[in-house]
């Protein structure tokens, strides 16, 4: 197997991993603050801890525990802990990529059944990647679209052009110091998501963080069944309601 283009996946962890996003009844790991270890780094109730369970092989694996609030969520936060969490988690993002050693750096976050997670506390992650540079696999085009709204030197925007289909937000940010207004269209892009996109209410999505050409990209996208067109011959599709999501956003946050 190629290891600089696929990322071995070691079972032995993988079963050992907490999953109380599919059966509640198991204890959440990330409430029981007390019996956390390897704490990395942490501003008040925001804590960046080495993962326990590194099912990802020639990777370094850390969780972002967002808050002490097991059942709250990135659209719920106040203005303030948004501004401090998203600030944390870039900063620690942004020094292990520039610790060289690794490859590239990756931080994303699962929120929802369908999301890829097993915890349902409120979390993000950032993954050291030793031989893999994930910045081959995305191109620029990946983040054109249709404009949302704009700021100085920031973008929300509406892919035509998604990674995976169908409807994919972007969040574009081209000076770090607009941290706070990147993070304002990322809170109304997920609260959309959640809320207001999908008639029997989409109950999860993921946030893909990207540093390409000196940006920093957020890429928010719903997640339901993945399509088979996608899974078997990397044929992302496009929604026809585009234009019509634009103006609902338009019209729900903005005017």
């Amino acid at each position: 197997m190629d290891f600089t283009s696929h990322l071995n996946f070691n079972s032995f962890y993988g079963e050992l991993k907490p999953k109380n996003i599919i059966d509640p009844k198991v204890k959440c790991p990330f409430c029981d603050r007390e019996s956390l270890e390897n704490i990395l780094d942490q501003d008040g109730d925001i804590l960046l801890v080495k993962n326990k369970y590194p099912v990802l092989e020639d990777t370094f694996q850390t969780v972002l525990i967002e808050t002490k609030d097991c059942n709250s969520e990135l659209s719920l936060y106040s203005k303030e802990h948004l501004y401090r969490l998203i600030s944390f988690g870039v900063r620690n993002w942004l020094n292990m990529e520039n610790n060289g050693l690794f490859k590239s750096v990756i931080y994303y976050k699962n929120h929802g059944p369908r999301s890829g997670g097993t915890i349902r506390h409120p979390h993000m992650q950032i993954v050291g990647l030793k031989k893999i540079d994930y910045h081959q696999n995305i191109k620029e085009e990946h983040f054109t679209g249709i404009l949302i709204d704009q700021q100085p030197n920031v973008e929300f925007t509406l892919s035509t052009q998604p990674l995976v289909g169908f409807v994919e937000l972007n969040v574009i940010l081209h000076d770090l110091s607009l941290l706070n207004k990147m993070s304002d269209y990322l809170q109304i892009g997920v609260h959309y998501i959640l809320n207001h996109y999908h008639k029997k209410k989409c109950t999860s999505y993921n946030l893909f963080f990207y540093h390409l050409h000196n940006k920093i990209i957020v890429k928010i996208v719903p997640r339901f069944l993945t399509s088979p067109l996608f899974i078997g011959y990397s044929i992302p599709q496009v929604s026809d309601r585009i234009p019509d999501i634009v103006k609902k956003i338009q019209q729900e946050y903005f005017l």
